[in-house]
């Protein structure tokens, strides 16, 4: 989908962008460890701000200049976008994000009911902190140092600089008593600078990839100031339960607060203690949306047209995957062509389709891994393949949903091999297209998406002798426990959308106490006291305010243990043995059963 930004004022340049038109004056407030940077906001809280603000480090278009020097936008894909969509159009909330055109300053604009914040980040802004610190300091530090992060002094400079850039726009959007959702590991000092600028804002973060421990994370120079900032939140949000146990002990090392599980306390004994709770909130896909995609007649025959092109092979094999170092993709290779020169796997009746999308093809680390990845697919096409077969299939490109979905269908196995992911939501969109509850997925147990999907063949990738039996296994199943692990994995997936998933962070966002201007929590700080509104939960302003799900999330600690899901899938196998009797009937005989 893409649009015309009437009114939009494009400018192009190096500077910092200046006051959003229509504020009054502005004030400098000093944010940080940098004396030096100063923050302009505006004089005012905007009193007719937005109830929901969301920042991240894009926004949901993608911004440039047609030939007529007009700026145009496209809709960006990805998970968070179809998440917060809805949310937002409700909310008629903000947007603050890189409109992903370097050096290209635009006002504010709205988009489907959601006013779009453009931050402008210059040419030296990406390079620095995107490509530099975000991409090749802090994304090898928390995958596992996979590969080996790089330090340096600028980066962090931009870092921070782009940081205060972000809070900035945010808290000129926020309405008084706000609520603000930061994403990811690009701007993890956006809370701090915005309960600084903001206190009377309700904050919460979420960390979309993993968090690692201590041990590794304290290789990172600026440690400290890099915890500081995401305790600004009021509420953390991780993948997984170790991520968010992992950021806990991080602060117990590194700082004095005091922590009681997964809460930490701030200004303990003052008029602005707050605390700060750190949870996991595993995040999803739109599942019934691909599940009515891959239903589709045409998506169907696609997926046949698939097998055909490919000669029909008796197994296929599929991975699909960003070209990241994290992702395991030679590791997966590597296995397979193991398993054909084993004689395990048959090289005439066995295709693996590996499609990996490019990525950050500037980096040096990425080059190298495109390189590695080709040779050691001409290295196994060259020693088992034939004249008009090829044992694996390799395609460096990316593809519409529409052809993923087919691809899904038509994969006999996937294979999710990550060394180390926050979430992997490949794995749900695999499992959410195969309605004839057919297919078996390997996945490995360093994804999130492990601690969830009961049902899958879990599988270490460092192992490759284990990832060898995996892949047997799976190819090699039998259809009544392969269809009894997808209504398994289904019933999740389905039941645990991405819907869900931002509905359950923002309701423990908001159980949190409000807080006026000096960020001191009581009744008389709730917002809607001063507004007469009706609460979105149905309370009246004239409610006591009460916290139970926050209070008792500080009692009990993270809500989505993974061997509390795992106790849950006790009972749910109990019905998948009561439904064993049908399980060998035909698949399109179980449709609209209840296992669906």
């Amino acid at each position: 989908m893409t649009g015309t930004l009437a009114g939009a004022s494009p400018h192009v340049g190096d500077a910092t962008p200046g006051p959003e038109p229509g504020r009054g004056p502005d004030r400098s407030t000093r944010v940080g460890t940098d004396p030096e940077e100063l923050i302009r906001v505006p004089f005012d809280v905007p009193a007719d701000g937005h109830d929901l603000v969301v920042v991240a480090n894009r926004l949901p278009v993608d911004v440039s200049l047609d030939e007529a020097g007009e700026p145009t936008w496209t809709r960006s894909p990805g998970g968070l976008v179809t998440a917060l969509a809805p949310v937002m159009a409700n909310a008629e909330g903000a947007w603050v994000g890189w409109g992903g055109s370097p050096g290209l300053e635009l006002d504010p604009f709205v988009v489907d009911g959601t006013r779009l914040v453009p931050v402008m980040l210059t040419e030296q802004d990406m390079e620095r902190y995107y490509e530099g610190f975000a991409n090749d300091t802090l994304w090898p530090l928390y995958h596992d140092v996979i590969a080996p992060p790089q330090f340096h002094r600028q980066w962090w400079d931009a870092y921070q600089k782009v940081n205060r850039r972000f809070a900035e726009a945010a808290a000129r959007q926020a309405a008084p008593g706000g609520t603000v959702w930061v994403h990811d590991y690009q701007l993890q000092l956006v809370p701090a600078f915005l309960r600084e600028l903001r206190p009377d804002l309700r904050i919460g973060y979420f960390h979309h990839i993993p968090f690692p421990p201590l041990e590794i994370f304290a290789q990172l120079p600026w440690r400290k100031q890099v915890v500081e900032g995401l305790l600004g939140a009021d509420l953390v949000g991780f993948q997984r339960a170790g991520d968010a146990a992992n950021f806990v002990r991080v602060v117990r090392r590194l700082t004095d607060l005091t922590t009681r599980g997964q809460v930490v306390t701030i200004g303990d004994g003052t008029a602005q203690q707050r605390h700060v709770r750190a949870a996991a909130f595993p995040i999803s896909i739109d599942s019934h949306a691909f599940d009515e995609l891959a239903r589709q007649p045409e998506i169907q025959a696609r997926a046949k047209e698939i097998r055909t092109e490919l000669g029909d092979p008796e197994v296929l094999l599929l991975g699909v995957d960003r070209l990241d170092y994290t992702k395991g993709i030679r590791h997966r290779i590597k296995a397979y062509g193991e398993l054909l020169e084993d004689g395990r796997l048959s090289p005439t009746d066995t295709t693996l389709v590996q499609v990996a999308s490019p990525s950050r093809e500037n980096v040096g680390a990425y080059q190298q891994l495109r390189d590695e990845v080709e040779l050691l697919v001409g290295r196994i096409n060259g020693d088992h393949g034939t004249v008009g077969h090829a044992p694996v299939q390799y395609l460096h490109q990316s593809f519409p949903m529409e052809e993923m979905a087919a691809l899904y269908l038509a994969a006999d196995v996937m294979l999710v091999t990550a060394l180390r992911d926050g979430m992997n939501l490949v794995a749900k969109e695999y499992v959410a297209a195969r309605s004839d509850d057919r297919g078996a997925l390997v996945l490995s147990e360093f994804t999130g998406a492990a601690d969830e999907l009961v049902g899958a063949v879990l599988v270490n990738p460092h192992d490759i002798s284990g990832m060898k039996d995996a892949i047997t296994y799976a190819v090699h199943m039998e259809p009544r426990e392969s269809r009894k692990r997808m209504r398994r994995l289904r019933r999740r997936v389905l039941g645990h959308d991405v819907a869900a998933w931002s509905q359950q962070f923002l309701s423990a966002l908001t159980s949190v106490p409000a807080r006026d201007a000096a960020g001191r929590t009581g009744t008389g700080a709730d917002r809607g006291s001063d507004r007469g509104d009706d609460r979105a939960d149905g309370r009246t302003d004239d409610a006591p305010v009460a916290t139970p799900g926050y209070q008792d999330a500080q009692r009990h600690g993270d809500p989505f243990d993974a061997d509390r899901y795992r106790d849950e899938n006790r009972d749910e196998n109990r019905d998948d043995d009561r439904a064993a009797a049908r399980d060998d009937a035909p698949a399109d005989a179980l449709e609209g059963t209840e296992d669906d």
